[in-house]
């Protein structure tokens, strides 16, 4: 007879063990959250350039492998998990479109994400921009850089994010809803300011 299957981890568990010095609990954790993560990646990847290089399975690649490089985060669960792993994939694709000559706007290598929820007059933000106005965003306003982070990139939903912060969902949808009026107005600002200096040149 065959010996039942040891059932699988949970992944709170495997996230102790990381946390605690254990590098193969990540390789255990990976195939767990795996769905999630590439579920996160296509939200990145949702208003890619046609033919481009990176697809959501490298996307959740190149995470991982940043998460092997650093040393373990203090992580609360699976949804802190997931949420910090987003986080790694909007660095990867904003250091792949610099590297890639993004700053030509309109080269076929630049990752434009839908930015629809935050811009409704503009279907596509260059990915650059968002993150260039998401980071003077967090450094005005930290808890609501993040709440940006987790709804427009992770995913997560009002609630999730509430008891991710320790904050009430009615906090995390005014500091969503005065978040996405900054940004649109940051990125508006941002675009007209390239635009005028295309002018000048």
């Amino acid at each position: 007879m065959h010996e039942p299957q040891e059932p699988a981890k949970p992944v709170t568990e495997l996230l102790a063990r990381w946390q605690g010095g254990d590098r193969l609990a990540l390789e255990e954790l990976l195939p767990l959250v795996y769905t999630e993560l590439r579920g996160v990646a296509r939200r990145h990847l949702r208003r890619e350039r046609p033919g481009h290089t990176l697809q959501s399975a490298a996307l959740v690649n190149e995470a991982y492998l940043r998460l092997i490089e650093q040393r373990p985060f203090e992580t609360k669960n699976r949804m802190h998990f997931v949420a910090v792993a987003s986080r790694l994939m909007r660095q990867v694709l904003v250091d792949h479109a610099r590297s890639h000559g993004a700053a030509k706007r309109g080269a076929e290598q630049t990752i434009h994400l839908d930015a629809s929820m935050i811009l409704p007059q503009v279907q596509a933000a260059d990915v650059i921009a968002v993150d260039d106005a998401l980071k003077d965003l967090s450094r005005l306003d930290e808890q609501q850089g993040r709440i940006v982070e987790m709804r427009f990139f992770g995913g997560l939903s009002n609630e999730e994010i509430a008891q991710f912060l320790g904050i009430s969902s009615s906090t995390v949808k005014r500091d969503w809803n005065v978040a996405k009026a900054w940004l649109a107005r940051a990125i508006r600002k941002g675009n007209s300011d390239e635009q005028g200096a295309m002018a000048e040149n």
